[in-house]
C-alpha cells in the first residue's frame, strides 16, 4: 500500500511503504512455514542489512533452512499482478543461539560476478531504495532492534518468548504479552519573519554540522507543547503558528519523528543552551548556499526528516546548490 502524501506536507524518504503488513497471518504458525520456503528473506545483525549494488539482498527461505520463530519475522505479503503473493520476512541473525559469522551466509558467488555483496547500514543504503524496500528496511530494522532490547518480561523478570511471527513477545511465567514500543518525537524547523531558519549543533557533532531541533514527547503531553517546550530549552525562543509537515519511523534505534514548522516572535533572543545545543545560527537562503560552497555547513542526510525540512523550505535548488558534505553525526 503506498500512502498518500497531502500538497501541505513534505516528501518523507523513509515514511513510504507499499508492502501489507497482513497483521491476520502473524498468528497462523502453519502458513508461515509454508511461506518461508519462497519468501523473500532480508538479513539483518549488529544493525546492517546484507546488501548488493546498494540495494538489499534478498534471499529464498528454503536457502537459508528451515523457519525459526525466534529469529525470523514476518513482515507482510506482496500482491502481484498475476495475483501471485510475495512474502517477506527477516532473519535476525543476532536473536540466533548459535555463534555466527554473518559473511558464512552470503551465497556463493562465483569468480564471474561482480556484485558488491556486504553488509551496511539504512543510513548507508537508504537513499538507494525503492518506497517498497523502504518500508520493509523500517519494519525489519525496528523489530530486530525492539527483539535485541526486550528479551525479559518487564512485570517479573523472566524470559519471553517470540510469537506472532516477531511482532510480539509473550512471557513464558506469567503469560503477558510484550509489543514493539515506538517513542514519539517531535522535529521543527523554526523560521522567523524573514524566512530564515535557525539551525543549532550539538555538542557531540562534528564541527560545522548543523541541523533542526528535536526532542522525545513527555508523559502527558501534546505533540505541540513538546515543539514548544523543546525549541524554548534548546533555543530559547517562542513560537507560532506551528504546522505540521509530516511523520517518518527513525529506527535509530525506535523513533517516531512528527515533523512541524513553526514562526519564532522572538528571534532575537535565540541562544545555545549551552548543555545539549553548543551553537545556533540563522540561515537566509543565500547564507546557507554560500556556507555549503565554502564547507563551512555540513547538513544532515537526505534520508533524515530534518534534511528534508531544510530541503523543502530551500526549494527546488535544493537538489544542487545543498549538495555537499553530509553527516549522520
Amino acid at each position: 500500500m503506498r500512502a498518500s502524501t497531502p500538497n501541505n506536507r513534505i516528501k518523507l524518504p523513509l515514511s513510504m511503504a507499499e508492502v501489507d503488513r497482513a497483521a491476520h497471518l502473524r498468528t497462523d504458525e502453519t502458513y508461515l512455514k509454508n511461506a518461508w520456503k519462497d519468501g523473500l528473506v532480508l538479513q539483518f545483525t549488529d544493525e546492517k542489512f546484507l546488501t548488493e549494488d546498494q540495494q538489499l539482498k534478498f534471499t529464498s527461505g528454503d536457502q537459508l533452512g528451515d523457519y525459526k520463530a525466534e529469529s525470523d519475522y514476518f513482515l507482510g505479503i506482496n500482491k502481484l499482478v498475476n495475483g501471485s503473493i510475495e512474502n517477506f520476512f527477516i532473519r535476525n541473525l543476532s536473536a540466533i543461539k548459535s555463534t555466527i559469522d554473518p559473511e558464512q551466509n552470503l551465497e556463493p558467488q562465483s569468480s564471474s560476478e561482480s556484485a558488491d555483496r556486504s553488509f551496511k547500514t539504512l543510513r548507508e543504503i537508504g537513499a538507494f531504495l525503492s518506497p517498497r524496500d523502504i518500508g520493509l528496511a523500517v519494519h525489519a530494522q525496528g523489530l530486530a532492534n525492539w527483539h535485541k532490547k526486550h528479551t525479559r518480561c518487564s512485570q517479573c523478570g523472566a524470559a519471553t518468548t517470540v510469537i506472532s511471527g516477531g511482532s510480539v513477545r509473550k512471557c513464558l511465567i506469567d503469560q503477558s504479552e510484550h509489543y514493539p514500543r515506538t517513542d514519539s518525537a517531535i522535529i521543527v524547523l523554526v523560521k522567523d519573519d524573514q524566512d530564515r531558519v535557525l539551525l543549532g549543533r550539538q555538542k557531540v557533532w562534528p564541527q560545522n554540522r548543523f541541523s533542526t531541533f528535536a526532542g522525545f514527547v513527555e508523559p502527558g503531553e501534546s505533540f505541540e507543547h513538546c515543539v514548544v517546550r523543546e525549541v524554548f530549552e534548546e533555543a530559547g525562543v517562542a513560537l507560532s503558528k506551528i504546522n505540521y509537515l509530516g511523520s517518518q519511523p527513525w529506527p535509530f534505534p525506535s523513533s517516531l519523528m512528527i515533523a512541524f514548522e513553526a514562526i519564532t516572535t522572538n528571534p532575537a533572543d535565540a541562544r545555545p543552551d549551552g548543555d545539549e545545543i553548543e551553537e545556533i545560527r540563522w540561515y537566509s537562503r543565500a547564507d546557507m548556499k554560500t556556507a555549503i560552497a565554502n564547507n563551512t555547513l555540513i547538513l544532515p542526510l537526505e534520508i533524515s526528516v530534518a534534511r528534508q525540512m531544510i530541503n523543502a523550505w530551500y526549494g527546488e535548488a535544493a537538489a544542487v546548490e545543498l549538495k555537499g558534505n553530509e553527516s549522520w553525526r
